[in-house]
């Protein structure tokens, strides 16, 4: 593995490409390079940019929670007529292909359009999905919507994400990968009482309305990501663009903050051209040699985020909630709606702590809250079982809220977080679509196997996520590397990317001191002769 920060010799910056993020005065450093007037951090500038491409986090977390209600509604399945339950679970699961697809795609959209570009297009294709879903009348029609709408979808959650991490100061990246959480969650929140309030109308056509609305955020977020979202300064530097990437990050980080960290960026990108020169990088090179280790870390947090629990939770919390003594369907369905108040509140909670312990701090806590979660859920689902009279069965009604809790103020926005920061600026793009890929794959698989699972054992569905959030553990503790405030410049230096090259150096000249010791004993030998 060659040495991803090796430093070379400064490359004076070609003239600004887009002249809107270069229309201030500049002076220039020692080296020539343009540097921006003074300024202030701009913090405001930073959480604004945030909250806005945010809104692919709002659309992800409102399709999400859009069709729970819809699919079981009598008025729909009589409209769309659809052959057996398999046609109904194939709207759901065709949708997280779709996911598969556009998580995959954005790695080759990223590094050449740019991050801001890539979401406006992903956008596009969510509007085209959200307005086919709206208008079908048939089990294909919405289906083949859900695919596209997946594809947009699977854009958003890497792009967003990724884009967010390279807009963020260091020690707040944390805090700004909560945000888009907890916008994520206010949006899966809104739209169950959304969907509520649609369902009570005296209308067999109430569903399309719920759809329909994702048009408005998905428009708004494509044109305000193409005229108005500044493209990542560590995309533009990747483009030899400096003027433009300087201006950027001054406007973020301020004047002081911006000279320092575009001379970081310039010295690992720099240091990593060569690399891309001498072998490229490709799809492949996630696999090999230490970038191997990163790669599987960072799908690992993003499989062990959908297989601890969390789908398999939501999709029968109604069916918990029954044994605990909510009979009436409506009731059950507010109860399920609480789960949605519960994620939004305790989203809350990254947002303004999870900087200060740490990833694998929050990930340990995490587990252990949610393993006795769900050991509340398996104890109380037998009592209810042995004694469906007794009132402590009220009891485990509880569970899935405080499983949420401890889910959402970790591994919600841990495991994004994690994901999107842990890959040296080449492999990025490709390493945060391989790790959503990841988690699209894990939830597809979660869906699949948890209903047989759930009907053929009850509670031991339960059990199985249990066993996993212990393996989880063990890899959070054992495995995972802390990247508690550092940069995006120094992820080489802590997976030791940095250190592949010294070693086979050492090698070199070890062989070359061993070669003149040979060489000298051997002139030796021949003089005492």
């Amino acid at each position: 593995m060659k040495n991803f920060i090796k430093q070379t010799a400064p490359i004076r910056p070609p003239p600004s490409i887009r002249p809107e993020y270069s229309a201030v005065p500049t002076r220039e450093d020692d080296e020539g390079a343009s540097l921006a007037p003074s300024r202030p951090p701009n913090m405001a500038y930073v959480y604004g940019l945030t909250c806005f491409v945010s809104l692919g986090g709002f659309l992800f977390g409102w399709d999400q929670g859009v069709m729970a209600m819809i699919i079981a509604d009598e008025r729909w399945l009589k409209l769309m007529q659809p052959a057996n339950d398999w046609s109904v679970g194939f709207v759901i699961s065709i949708y997280n292909i779709g996911c598969v697809i556009g998580a995959l795609t954005i790695g080759l959209f990223a590094d050449s359009c740019g991050r801001e570009r890539t979401i406006s297009l992903a956008s596009t294709v969510f509007i085209f999905g959200a307005l086919l879903q709206a208008v079908s009348y048939t089990i294909a029609q919405i289906s083949i919507g859900r695919l596209i709408l997946g594809v947009g979808v699977g854009a958003y959650s890497a792009g967003v994400p990724l884009y967010i991490s390279e807009i963020a100061p260091a020690h707040l990246r944390g805090r700004i990968v909560g945000i888009l959480m907890m916008i994520l969650c206010f949006a899966e929140m809104v739209v169950f009482f959304v969907d509520y309030a649609f369902f009570l109308l005296d209308s067999e056509d109430w569903w399309r309305l719920p759809l329909a609305i994702q048009v408005v955020p998905a428009l708004v977020l494509a044109i305000g990501c193409w005229v108005w979202v500044p493209p990542s300064p560590r995309w533009l530097v990747s483009q030899e663009r400096y003027d433009c990437a300087l201006e950027v990050l001054t406007r973020l980080h301020g004047s002081a903050a911006a000279e320092e960290e575009i001379r970081t960026i310039r010295e690992t990108v720099e240091g990593e051209a060569s690399v891309i020169e001498q072998s490229g990088t490709s799809w492949a090179d996630m696999f090999r040699g230490p970038v191997l280790r990163v790669t599987l870390l960072g799908t690992g947090v993003q499989m062990f985020q959908q297989t601890t629990g969390t789908n398999g939770i939501f999709y029968y919390a109604p069916k918990l909630f029954k044994k605990g003594g909510i009979i009436d369907p409506n009731l059950a369905n507010l109860a399920t709606g609480g789960i949605g108040v519960t994620l939004f509140l305790s989203a809350w909670i990254p947002v303004f702590y999870f900087d200060r312990f740490g990833r694998k701090t929050w990930f340990q806590v995490g587990l252990v809250g949610m393993v006795i979660a769900l050991t509340g859920i398996c104890v109380f689902q037998q009592h209810a079982a042995d004694y469906p009279q007794s009132p402590a069965n009220y009891a485990i009604i509880i569970f899935p809220y405080l499983f949420f809790t401890f889910f959402n103020m970790s591994w919600s926005a841990g495991s994004w977080t994690y994901a999107s920061e842990i890959f040296p600026l080449p492999l990025r793009a490709k390493g945060n679509a391989l790790c959503t890929a990841s988690l699209w794959v894990s939830n597809f698989v979660v869906a699949q196997v948890s209903p047989p699972i759930e009907s053929a054992t009850g509670y031991g569905l339960y059990i199985l996520f249990i066993i996993i959030c212990i393996i989880a553990f063990l890899f959070v503790r054992y495995y995972l590397v802390e990247t508690k405030g550092r940069s995006l410049e120094e992820m080489a230096e802590v997976f030791g990317l940095d250190r592949a090259d010294g070693k086979e150096e050492e090698e070199e000249r070890s062989m070359v001191r061993q070669a003149l010791l040979r060489r000298t004993s051997t002139d030796e030998a021949v003089v005492g002769n």
